[in-house]
């Protein structure tokens, strides 16, 4: 086996058990972004429906106070608000969603589904939980869920409380089978944000890919480098004194020196080679005489 060829091998060695360690550092590096990718924007767009709601709150509803007293309003609704923004968003993003589901609702649009529900259901049953988030398979890939618990508060109450109770205009609109009943504190609901996690995946799966042929190119320069750098200053004076020497071992005296190129410890090897030589053809030509 050649000596390029063993170094080669050993180089390859070295490479594919550094590539494997980098690249699984990689990987891993790049999933935990996307997944932070993927929080972040369902977080965004949790955060973007509050302020929706606070806004129609503050801003909307006072001024709809008048309209309300004769037929019911529901852009002066912050759930309503915040549900109906983010219909404009899903109609152009359709793997993405938010949804104000509740178990009892006026507006059957708001029914929340069954996995849906067991997120309510698990709200109830842990009253400290502010937050839940997991990942589920749709229709249109997998996504990101991120739920927090809607409480029944005493403005809710207003419409919600008791049918008999509650405002005319929204009989009206809604019937009296629905959406009644709620008492204060009680969670009713869920906002429910869906985000897609395969748009982020994708992208780091090509961030990936492109380290590797970043990597595979290196190495491949690398090791056009040094095997141009060991053939220039080790492989061709080697063979060139292996040669010499060749000849020399059948009585050729007309054989060249040795060469002093190449790297600095080959350099002192030819004349080296050279000085024994010298002296050879001395102590044959006393041994002659």
């Amino acid at each position: 086996m050649s000596l390029l060829l063993r170094i080669n091998l050993a180089l390859l060695a070295v490479f594919a058990l550094g590539a494997i360690v980098t690249g699984l550092v990689c990987r891993a590096q790049l999933q935990g972004n996307a997944e932070h990718e993927i929080r972040a924007e369902a977080q965004l767009m949790m955060d973007s429906a509050l302020a929706v709601r606070d806004y129609t709150a503050s801003e909307v509803a006072p001024l709809l106070q008048t309209q309300m007293q004769s037929r019911f309003l529901p852009q002066s609704v912050p759930f309503y608000a915040a549900t109906e923004h983010f219909l404009h968003l899903h109609a152009e993003r359709p793997d993405y969603s938010y949804q104000e589901a509740t178990l009892n609702p006026t507006n059957l649009r708001d029914r929340a589904t069954d996995w849906q529900a067991d997120l309510i259901q698990r709200f109830r049953q842990d009253p400290g939980a502010r937050e839940l988030s997991g990942e589920r398979d749709t229709p249109m890939g997998r996504t990101l869920y991120l739920a927090q618990p809607i409480r029944a508060s005493a403005e809710c109450l207003s419409c919600h409380g008791l049918a008999a109770n509650a405002p005319a205009s929204v009989i009206a609109r809604y019937g009296s089978s629905n959406g009644f009943g709620w008492q204060q504190g009680d969670v009713v609901g869920a906002q429910v944000v869906s985000v897609p996690i395969a748009s982020a995946a994708a992208r780091a799966s090509s961030a990936f890919r492109a380290f590797l042929i970043s990597l595979l190119a290196v190495f491949a320069a690398l090791l056009l480098v040094v095997n141009a750098v060991l053939y220039l200053l080790v492989v061709r004076p080697v063979r060139a004194m292996a040669q010499i020497a060749e000849r020399l071992s059948v009585g050729d005296a007309s054989a060249p020196e040795f060469p002093a190129s190449g790297g600095a410890e080959i350099a002192a090897l030819g004349r080296a080679f050279n000085r024994m030589r010298t002296s050879l053809d001395k102590a044959m030509k006393l041994l002659g005489s």
